[in-house]
This record gives C-alpha cells, structure tokens and sequence, in this order.
C-alpha cells in the first residue's frame, strides 16, 4: 500500500538500513514494493514501483504473509513462488477504510486526495489528469 493511489508514494529509503542489517546477519532479504526509492538501496535487491499497485488491484494485494518470492535481476523478472492454481484463486485484498482515511490525513495530503484518487500507475508516471 505505497503506491500513487495508495499514499502518494512516499520515499521508502529508510527501510534499507534494517534489511541491510539483516543482510549482513546472513538472511536473504530483498525490497519489493508499489512504492518508490532514490534508488538508496545499497546492496539490498529492491522491485520497486511494482504495477499495477496494490491499492488498485495489482499482484502485491495477492502476497500472503509467508510466501517466497523470487527476485531475479539478471533475467528482470519477479515471481510469487505458489502454485498457479492456488495464485488465480486468491483474492486481491482491499486497503481498509481506516488506512485510506490514515494515508490522506497529515503532512498536507489532504490535499491531494483528488490526486490520489485519479493517479495513473506508477509505469505510467503517476500522473494525474483533473
């Protein structure tokens, strides 16, 4: 839930100083997410500005707690390692009332809810068009 629709993208580079930590305790971590970086990710392996995003139905509203993912670099692709019949039935969560209403409230983003609201994805330049 970081992408345009969701919250407006805000910058997530401070998530790579944990999982840099975690890296160099031996875990295999990566970054994947709707949202943007600086592209600070140090030695971290990050898929950002996956889209279509969450909050608009993309494939990240179908991860569960526990599955793999598997982020490969060289070949540029990212898959969620489940069977493919299981991956068609799941559902698409649905960012909650409550969290919509949080994203839009403070540091000016009232604002923009219109924005948000209309924001083309994040591929696409997330732009928006009143």
């Amino acid at each position: 839930w970081q992408g345009p629709q969701a919250n407006g993208m805000p910058e997530l580079h401070k998530l790579t100083p944990p999982l840099s930590v975690l890296q160099g305790k031996g875990f295999k971590v990566a970054l994947v997410t709707d949202g943007r970086m600086s592209g600070a990710s140090g030695k971290v392996p990050a898929a950002i500005h996956v889209s279509p995003e969450a909050a608009a139905g993309g494939p990240l509203a179908k991860v569960r707690d526990g599955d793999l993912i598997r982020l490969d670099a060289v070949a540029g692709t990212l898959a969620v390692l489940v069977p493919e019949d299981e991956w068609a039935q799941r559902e698409a969560a649905v960012m909650s009332a409550e969290q919509r209403a949080a994203d839009g409230r403070g540091l000016g983003r009232e604002l923009f809810a219109g924005m948000r609201r209309n924001a083309t994805t994040a591929e696409e330049g997330a732009c928006t068009w009143l």
